[in-house]
Parts: structure tokens; sequence; C-alpha cells
């Protein structure tokens, strides 16, 4: 079982299945296999984006999809993601990968196309390849 965590773009377009998730972070989303590690702050992001009708879902549509999923666990923004979030980064994407730095190797790769964190070269990517 491979582990990924989750970028908010990623998680929203795969729930309301917008095409511009790539076929390869479909693929894993939807693969049993996958274990699904979304961080905390991905949820209070799609909270603040639900105002702003970007998508047609609510945020207990969401709390139900992902906690009806065993594959899925949400991530605390802890004293040890904290540490790990890069001041490089804004505060979003650095919680991100804050999380998948605290977890390290158990991590695959971090579901994004978010090129800050891509072109940061601080965790693995995946979106139309690995990275």
């Amino acid at each position: 079982m491979s582990t990924f965590v989750i970028d908010t773009h990623a998680l929203v377009w795969f729930l309301s299945k917008d095409p511009r998730l790539s076929s390869v972070a479909r693929a894993v989303l939807q693969d049993s296999q996958s274990k699904l590690i979304i961080p905390a702050i991905v949820l209070a992001e799609i909270k603040h984006l639900l105002p702003k009708n970007r998508f047609a879902f609510s945020l207990e549509n969401v709390f139900e999809v992902l906690e009806s999923d065993p594959r899925c666990l949400i991530y605390p923004i802890d004293y040890d993601v904290i540490k790990h979030a890069p001041a490089t980064l804004d505060i979003h994407d650095s919680l991100i990968v804050g999380v998948a730095l605290a977890l390290g190797t158990a991590v695959r790769a971090v579901i994004t196309r978010d090129e800050a964190i891509t072109n940061s070269g601080l965790v693995p990517t995946l979106w139309e390849t690995h990275t």
C-alpha cells in the first residue's frame, strides 16, 4: 500500500469529477491500495472556498466521503508538522509539505500540480508523472 498526501485542488477536483485532475492523480485516488493523507489545512481551505461557490458540495459532504473511506486519514497540524513546514513556501503549501516531511519515507508523494511545491524539490510530487 502506497501513502500519498493530497493537496486541496487534487481533492476538490477528485470529488467534483473535474477534468483538470490528471489521469495519474485520478488513478491513485481511485486505487483501493492507496492510503490517502488529507492535511487539516486542506479541509480549512475547502471551507474557505465554499462561500465562493467554486463547487457543488458542502463541507459535510466532504467529511462524509472522507470518513466513509478507510483509506483516508485527516492529518492534524501539530508540533511535528509545524517543525517540518518549510518557511520558504506560503503557509498553505508549507503545511501540506510539512505533513509529508513529518511522515517521512512513509509518503510516496504529494498529489499536486502546485508549481511552488513541485519546484521546491522538498518532497516527491505526483501529477502527470512521478518527480
